[in-house]
């Protein structure tokens, strides 16, 4: 079995709620998708707004080299009760002068004569003739039936009719659009299967669905199973409403379960992890954690019996090995932790806990916990309080007091003010400093303090959550805080717990200065 693989997300994808790219952004994406070795990617919609038209411009241009893929441009057939050679749109597409164009119809005939108010047999015009043009212009064609799966239950034989209309115009791929991602696993290989018995000799099948019933990628899969040999999706699942085919997923599935060679590039499955992050990252889109095969919990175990199992043979609760999709296993520090995930982690950081001592972190970890602690993420906390419980740490510095005020002044302006004193070895440190916040300003007093004697001039906020432990208590409540910092050694998660923000935001910076120090110091 072989598949081409179509990727979408630089148009489909772009239409999921809270995205929107600039050209440079989707040129970075692109080259990013294209690191996959996938055959297709979608650029967007030339002609629909000037972002998209001025993106294929600039890849004409030369700003966009694809070392795999063939660059797609996305639009619709004529407008009815026209000719195609007069169409605004289909001229927009040959000017963006890709090698394939993909065009989008009508194939249910309700969507025909209500969504677009013309004939049946219009429609079918419109679209052998589309088709018929770009095949002039030397362009190769795609035909998205749009709505194929509603318009196959409504009518079969216009449906069809619709895919042999494209076909006669010279579309060498048909693509099944379950647009409202309405369609359940059974429908889909039903309705495929029948496609493929009526037109599938002489036209590649293609499948596109939705997410609408959490299906999407195992529509794809049975879809494949029936016959179809050309696929889209988009990186992350993203697309309108609750997205498309999740190509981060669907890449590994692919290649890893069903063992299909050439899906993308060579070593490509190893760089899935780094690809959907990175895609991720440019639209400023946080990736869910528990995402299969990508997400950073995705391969995370908690459960004190599957650490145990893990720590005899990695394989007991793991279908797959981490690094075949570039991710790596994690281990959760918990109340719920078993003494076998202090002993890996320990580990980890080159530390025997065997006997008493893995015992006696175990049971500080479940004592903070139920203090409102969390050390899932904060592994730079969770390795500060090992050190210090088997004397492996060496501090640098001990806080002897802080003091943080806010004060509005007369010109509106809100300014906060701290100081810090605290000794280093047998040295007395004060330091004042100002900041937009008393978080920022503890922080500028601290370095003001320590700045002669402690290299952390590179350490830097990168991350800063805050979590209400019980909200009920109103702003009396037990507040939790989850720093991100990094230099240019690593990047450490800390955290902090108490009733005072402000003392639970110095707990977690706290220890991000002390980690920061323990690498570069020792």
């Amino acid at each position: 079995m072989t598949v081409d693989l179509y990727d979408t997300t630089l148009r489909d994808g772009t239409q999921q709620e809270g995205i929107s790219l600039s050209v440079d952004d989707k040129l970075r994406v692109a080259r990013t998708i294209d690191s996959l070795g996938l055959p297709y990617i979608e650029g967007g919609w030339p002609g629909a707004n000037p972002k998209d038209t001025e993106f294929f411009k600039r890849a004409a241009e030369g700003e966009l080299e694809l070392a795999t893929a063939t660059l797609v441009a996305f639009g619709m057939t004529r407008r009815p009760n026209r000719e195609a050679a007069g169409d605004e749109n289909l001229a927009a597409l040959l000017e963006a002068r890709t090698p394939v164009v993909t065009l989008v119809g009508k194939s249910d005939i309700r969507h025909v004569t209500e969504a677009i108010g013309t004939t049946g047999e219009e429609n079918l015009a419109m679209l052998q003739s589309s088709f018929e043009l770009l095949r002039a212009e030397g362009r190769r064609a795609f035909y998205d039936a749009e709505h194929f799966f509603d318009g196959y239950r409504r009518d079969r034989e216009y449906a069809l009719d619709a895919l042999r209309a494209a076909v006669a115009g010279g579309a060498e791929c048909v693509v099944l659009c379950d647009t409202n991602g309405g369609m359940l696993p059974d429908t889909v290989e039903r309705v495929v299967s029948d496609v493929v018995d009526a037109v599938g000799r002489d036209v590649q099948i293609g499948i596109h669905v939705h997410n609408d019933t959490d299906c999407a990628v195992a529509n794809s899969l049975v879809a494949m199973k029936a016959g179809v040999t050309h696929v889209q999706g988009t990186i992350n699942g993203i697309g309108e409403r609750t997205g498309n085919a999740n190509l981060s997923s669907l890449i590994p599935n692919l290649a890893l379960k069903m063992g299909l060679d050439g899906v993308v590039g060579d070593g490509a499955v190893g760089r899935m992890t780094h690809v959907a992050h990175r895609v991720a990252e440019i639209m400023n889109q946080t990736l869910r954690p528990s995402a299969p095969y990508v997400g950073h919990g995705a391969f995370a175990h908690k459960a004190g019996l599957h650490v145990s199992a893990l720590a005899k043979n990695t394989d007991l609760y793991q279908h797959v090995d981490p690094s075949t999709v570039g991710n790596e296993l994690r281990l959760l520090v918990s109340e719920l932790a078993g003494r076998a995930t202090v002993v890996m982690k320990g580990a980890d950081m080159g530390l025997d806990l065997d006997g008493d001592i893995a015992n006696q972190i175990l049971d500080q970890v479940k004592a903070l916990e139920h203090l409102g602690y969390s050390f899932e993420a904060a592994d730079a906390s969770f390795e500060l309080l090992v050190r210090r419980t088997t004397g492996d740490l060496t501090e640098h510095f001990t806080l002897e007091s802080f003091r943080a005020i806010v004060e509005r002044r007369e010109d509106g302006r809100v300014v906060a003010e701290a100081t810090v004193k605290v000794w280093v070895g047998d040295e007395r440190l004060i330091g004042t400093g100002e900041g937009n916040g008393p978080v920022d300003a503890l922080d500028a007093a601290f370095r003001a303090a320590v700045q002669q004697r402690l290299p952390i001039d590179e350490l830097h906020l990168a991350d800063y959550k805050v979590r209400i432990l019980n909200a009920g208590a109103g702003t009396g409540a037990t507040t939790r805080v989850l720093i991100t910092s990094s230099d240019s050694e690593d990047e450490y998660v800390t955290v902090g717990v108490d009733e005072n923000i402000i003392h639970a935001s110095w707990k977690a910076m706290q220890d991000a200065y002390e980690a920061s120090l323990q690498a570069r110091l020792g």
